[in-house]
């Protein structure tokens, strides 16, 4: 990781070059949507262990991860989770799977949009998880 313009700190950005596995360093404009995405993640992480908070708020950090990257991130949060809230906004099914509380946004008619929250928790397993 480096700036690339070390002289004028207000107008400097951030390169950073990456070695996937069994890859050689590259840019990281250079990698793939998925290993850009596991890429940030992993130093999303990696900040975390540096500077733990007791709150955290991903959005939609798993957009470009295949279902094997969905996993490990996945594992990822769950570790975290013993030790922050996490509030993870996605669309991926495999990761709505941690949830312990999810929320929706509905539109029953047009231009009106309703919030439904689902404890899961504490639904029963004969009861539909978002009953309206």
């Amino acid at each position: 990781m480096w700036q690339t313009d070390a002289e004028s700190l207000s107008e400097t950005g951030i390169e950073i070059a990456v070695q996937p596995p069994g890859k050689k360093m590259m840019a990281l404009a250079t990698l793939s949507g998925g290993e850009r995405a596991m890429t940030a993640a992993a130093l999303i992480f990696a900040l975390i262990q540096v500077r733990p908070s007791p709150f955290y708020l991903l959005d939609e950090v798993d957009a470009a991860l295949d279902d094997a990257n969905v996993d490990r991130f996945s594992a990822l949060v769950r570790e975290l989770a013993g030790a922050a809230q996490i509030v993870l906004v996605t669309h991926n099914k495999k990761t709505m799977e941690l949830a312990s509380r999810m929320y929706g946004v509905t539109m029953s008619e047009p231009g009106i949009s309703s919030v439904i929250a689902a404890d899961l928790d504490r639904v029963d397993a004969a009861q539909p998880a978002l009953a309206g």
